[in-house]
């Protein structure tokens, strides 16, 4: 894969993105499944693509990625 690069992007989906949001406000998987309309397995999957496509390992580490992007008025809060 050219540089190293899994998916072939680093920048999250829409879909990515609202989950990124969800779980960086607390929500539990299977609240944030509720949300977007999907299965708590659904989400896992999602969090596993989000977690290698930025290079993260944990919630904690995603809340705080989405934090500082959300400062910088990169994402949508």
């Amino acid at each position: 894969m050219a540089g190293g690069q899994r998916y072939g992007t680093r920048i999250p989906s829409e879909r990515e993105a609202r989950v990124i949001a969800l779980v960086a406000q607390g929500l539990k998987n299977s609240e944030v499944a509720e949300v977007i309309g999907t299965t708590e397995h659904v989400v896992k999957n999602y969090l596993r693509v989000i977690y290698d496509k930025l290079g993260l390992w944990n919630r904690v580490e995603l809340a705080l990625w989405y934090e500082a992007r959300r400062h910088e008025g990169l994402v949508r809060a």
